[in-house]
């Protein structure tokens, strides 16, 4: 795979092939134009942390990078839906976008959802687990070292040692400990463990449901649960060769080269992200 540089964007190849020939467009401009064609039909997907805003030692201080909001707002009217698919909180994602209108909030991997502003939906299924999650939550504080920051999230658990890393062995044995004792899913992410109930959601479950009737679909995510979400839109367009689906990595070197080595697409940070939907717009409009 080709490196990029800051605010450029690379192609690589897609994934599993085999001897057909690559449907992907061999750069960006190409690949909006073919989206421009069915716009009415496509959804654009976007990972929250890392991908609209850059990772912030601190979790709750986060804020989307110049030129997304305004991006985003530009695009949800042209296309079939805008949709942020984020292991953060519905409510979060609301406070941190802005009430932008138009956009369809999954939070905590798919556990929650909100459709174009309106009330947040529980998975019925993840709601018993609320109690355990806080009663871990207290735990964690207890137990784990001073410099491991516990991020409680209703119904998941955040285990994160960014401003710590040497203790990120320390964590994740004990995170895996306690998700083997209560039977929770464990998430590996950017120097955090986050903890979840034993329900079926993910984004790749989240993806393969809204893109059954989508024309195409564009996915923009950095971190490795974001790969369920590529191989969502893989199985969509092998099982119909009309569909057009891109994946964007917004690559950063804590995930090394996994998260790009499955993307069609990559950028270097959530500002050219900014910048790329930017540029994108005409094409579309």
């Amino acid at each position: 795979m080709s490196r990029c540089r800051r605010g450029t964007l690379t192609r690589v190849p897609p994934l599993n092939l085999g001897n057909q020939q690559p449907k992907t467009p061999l750069d960006a401009e190409h690949a909006w134009r073919a989206t421009a064609a069915r716009a009415a039909h496509t959804v654009l997907f976007f990972d929250f942390d890392g991908t609209l805003a850059p990772v912030d030692d601190d979790p709750t201080a986060v804020q989307p990078a110049p030129k997304v909001l305004a991006a985003l707002e530009a695009l949800a009217p042209v296309v079939q839906r805008v949709a942020i698919v984020s292991a953060r909180p519905v409510d979060f994602l609301r406070d941190h976008l802005g009430g932008l209108a138009g956009v369809d909030l999954y939070g905590l991997y798919g556990l929650e959802h909100s459709h174009s502003g309106g009330e947040t939906v529980t998975e019925p299924a993840a709601l018993p687990w609320v109690p355990t999650m806080a009663e871990l939550a207290d735990l964690a504080r207890a137990e784990l070292p001073a410099g491991t920051l516990v991020e409680f999230k209703r119904l998941s658990v955040a285990l994160h040692w960014r401003t710590a890393p040497g203790l990120g062995p320390q964590v994740e044995q004990w995170g895996r400990a306690q998700a083997e004792r209560l039977g929770l899913k464990v998430q590996a992410g950017r120097m955090v463990l986050e903890l979840k109930p034993p329900v079926d959601r993910d984004k790749g479950l989240v993806i393969g449901e809204i893109v059954r009737d989508a024309g195409g679909a564009w996915y923009f995510g950095d971190d490795v649960s974001d790969i369920k979400a590529f191989a969502a839109l893989r199985a969509r367009a092998a099982a119909d060769p009309d569909f057009f689906g891109i994946c964007v990595a917004v690559a950063n070197p804590e995930t090394g080269h996994e998260v790009a080595d499955a993307a069609d697409l990559t950028l270097d940070s959530p500002a050219a992200l900014g910048d790329f939907l930017t540029r994108a717009l005409p094409h579309l409009t």
